[in-house]
């Protein structure tokens, strides 16, 4: 097998891994209103199902669990997908709860608009929350919200209020757009990530899913990552970061549920003074520094992250 169909191959190979399906283009499931309850997923087993947001992006969802269960709702970071979340899905410290997961507008097997618009209006990632919140089923979830995602949980409070919301884990998250509380690096990507030239957004797109951990991934794990990767429309990053909403601090101050700051010591883009932030202005707020992580804790250190994350979401119920 001459080297060029060998290299095809492999790429084919992990992007079949990576389930890069539109949602129901291969099971021919019809993209399903906000307030139609979302299927099951038995415990042990997991349903996916689409989600159409307010202004008919369509999202490809996830679920397992006991729907009766405490529940969590996993939102995951900028140029990745729900699959960020496997080894939380298949954690036995988390196997008793209900878990939801999705892929973010412009990711994944999620709608990609093209317009710039749908993602540098924060209450479109809102809206996309609540939709899934809605099909879900979902009573009072503890939100999880990585990188973007911990922004995109910011954005859900900021237009639709935290009564809802039992608690939050903040996972290296984004809570403001602020040169002093991002690196150099993550600034660099802005540029990089965006560009209309495909080689540069190529390289670009290898070296921030590297600089996402401490240690980054090699062989099958890394490719898989990588294909997620490269699925993210270019519109969502540049998108992004036209945003008008660029600080959801007070949001976060003014929540009045628990939140839980998870936060790796060897972040390479997000500096930890913004989890510090957070902590100093919301009361009881706990930090959490995981040693042998970067910008990927669950990923890196998922045992642990699995434990807390247990623990954090029995107290929120309680609370």
């Amino acid at each position: 097998m001459d080297q060029t169909r060998r290299h095809f191959m492999s790429v084919a190979a992990a992007a079949a891994a990576a389930g890069a399906l539109r949602p129901g283009s291969a099971s021919g499931e019809a993209p399903v209103p906000a307030g139609k309850a979302a299927p099951a997923g038995a415990e042990g087993t997991r349903a996916s199902f689409p989600v159409r947001s307010g202004d008919g992006t369509v999202l490809a969802a996830e679920a397992k669990g006991d729907p009766g269960a405490p529940e969590i709702l996993f939102i995951h970071g900028l140029r990745q997908s729900r699959l960020s979340w496997d080894k939380q899905f298949a954690d036995p410290a988390l196997a008793g709860l209900r878990l939801v997961r999705f892929d973010l507008r412009g990711h994944g097997d999620s709608d990609k608009p093209a317009e710039l618009e749908a993602y540098s209006d924060a209450d479109r990632w809102a809206d996309d929350v609540a939709a899934v919140i809605a099909a879900a089923r979902l009573r009072r979830p503890v939100l999880v919200g990585w990188s973007l995602g911990g922004y995109v949980a910011g954005a859900y409070l900021r237009r639709h209020g935290g009564s809802g919301i039992a608690g939050l884990n903040l996972v290296d998250a984004v809570s403001r757009l602020s040169l002093d509380l991002l690196t150099p690096l993550a600034g660099d990507f802005t540029g990089s990530a965006t560009s209309h030239d495909l080689a540069t957004r190529v390289t670009a797109t290898a070296e921030f899913l590297a600089a996402c951990f401490h240690r980054p991934p090699t062989g099958i794990a890394f490719q898989r990552m990588l294909v997620v990767n490269g699925m993210t429309a270019r519109a969502a990053n540049e998108g992004f970061v036209k945003t008008s909403t660029t600080d959801l601090e007070p949001v976060f101050a003014a929540y009045g549920g628990p939140i839980l700051l998870t936060h790796g010591a060897h972040d390479r883009l997000v500096r930890r003074a913004m989890a510090e932030r957070i902590r100093s202005l919301k009361p009881g707020a706990r930090l959490s520094v995981f040693a042998d992580s970067g910008h990927s804790p669950f990923y890196e250190e998922p045992a642990r992250f699995g434990r807390e994350l247990a623990a954090f979401v029995a107290a929120a119920h309680k609370a």
